[in-house]
C-alpha cells in the first residue's frame, strides 16, 4: 500500500467517529503537530488531542482539495469540517504526513490559521 493510499484512507476514517480506528493508523511513537500548538508524541498524547474534536455525536470530514506525494511523504491541502465545542468549523489546512516502512503514520503536521479557528469557535 502506498503512502498516498494510507493518507487518503486515514483522512476518510474521520467520517466515522471511531477514535480507535483512527489511532490504528499511527506508529506507537508518532508525532502529531498542529502548528502553532505544541506537538503531541506517542499514542496517548495523540489520543488526548484527537478527543477534543472526535466524538460519536459529531461527524467530521477531511475534504482533500489537492494531494502530492513523493516516496513516504504526502502533502495535503484540505478543508477540515469539524465540530468543536458543538460548533461547526470549516478550517483550511495544509498537512504533511510521513509514513514509515510498516505503513504507519510516523509524523503528521498540520498548518492552519489559528485566527480562523478561533473566529469560528468563538
Amino acid at each position: 500500500m502506498t503512502a498516498e493510499t494510507i493518507v487518503r484512507d486515514f483522512c476518510r476514517a474521520f467520517e466515522e467517529p471511531d477514535l480507535e480506528k483512527i489511532l490504528g493508523f499511527f506508529s506507537e511513537d508518532a508525532i502529531y503537530h498542529n502548528i502553532p500548538l505544541e506537538p503531541a508524541q506517542g499514542l496517548p498524547a495523540i489520543r488526548a488531542v484527537l478527543e477534543q474534536f472526535i466524538s460519536p455525536e459529531a461527524k467530521s470530514e477531511f475534504e482533500i482539495r489537492n494531494l502530492a506525494s513523493c516516496g513516504n511523504v504526502v502533502l495535503t491541502e484540505r478543508v477540515d469540517h469539524l465540530s468543536i465545542q458543538g460548533k461547526p468549523v470549516a478550517l483550511p489546512v495544509m498537512g504533511t504526513f510521513e509514513v514509515d516502512a510498516d505503513g504507519k503514520i510516523a509524523a503528521w503536521r498540520d498548518y492552519f490559521d489559528m485566527g480562523q479557528l478561533t473566529a469560528q469557535v468563538g
